[in-house]
């Protein structure tokens, strides 16, 4: 039951990314609210088709996509009273990357695959929606840039995976790997935390 509504909170997160990202854009209402919706359902929707799921899990559970849905446009007519909406996009972005990731992770050791696949569909699923996200609102992708993205989504997986292995019955671990990632994230964001130059690749 955590599980799934840290997947409930993930999606509405990222579709309030969504929604932000289009801001400037003057798109309708459809337009962004499809974007919203998008941007919190394309990460699970990539990994249930790479593991081959017999049902995706939206389709399954028609309630992903009434909140994805519903929040996105909450979002459209609410966010246009929000100052700082960078800040929001941030925070909500940073939310959204440690729900999926865990979830994903969690979901993935669940269905019996090694904790090399579940970490991998962890982050596939955490900076997937955000890559869809910033392509079709023409940003550049967070996790192409210099800041620390994918390596919270690494760092908070194979928490979870450790944890899961060592002490499997406490009901609080994705909780704690959910944690880590967005206070690293967070962390990263307003500290400015980045790879040393040397682990950067430069064209010369």
């Amino acid at each position: 039951m955590l599980l799934y509504f840290l997947g409930m909170f993930g999606i509405a997160a990222f579709a309030i990314t969504g929604v932000i990202s289009s801001g400037k854009k003057d798109m309708d209402l459809f337009s962004v609210v499809f974007l919203g919706m998008v941007t919190s359902l394309g990460g699970g929707t990539i990994r249930d088709a790479v593991l081959s799921v017999e049902t995706v899990y939206w389709v399954k559970d028609t309630s992903y996509l009434w909140v994805a849905f519903l929040s996105s446009a909450l979002a459209f007519f609410s966010v246009r009273f929000i100052d700082d909406r960078q800040r929001v996009f941030h925070y909500a972005d940073s939310f959204g990357l440690a729900l999926f990731t865990v979830v994903a992770t969690e979901k993935v050791l669940n269905l019996g695959f090694p904790p090399t696949i579940a970490i991998t569909m962890g982050i596939i699923t955490g900076v997937a929606g955000g890559i869809i996200r910033d392509v079709l609102s023409h940003r550049p992708p967070l996790v192409l840039g210099r800041e620390f993205y994918a390596t919270p989504a690494f760092l908070g997986a194979l928490l979870l995976v450790l944890l899961e292995k060592n002490i499997p019955i406490h009901e609080f671990n994705s909780i704690y790997a959910v944690a880590l990632i967005f206070i690293l994230r967070v962390f990263a964001i307003h500290k400015d935390l980045y790879y040393p130059s040397w682990l950067l690749y430069k064209k010369k």
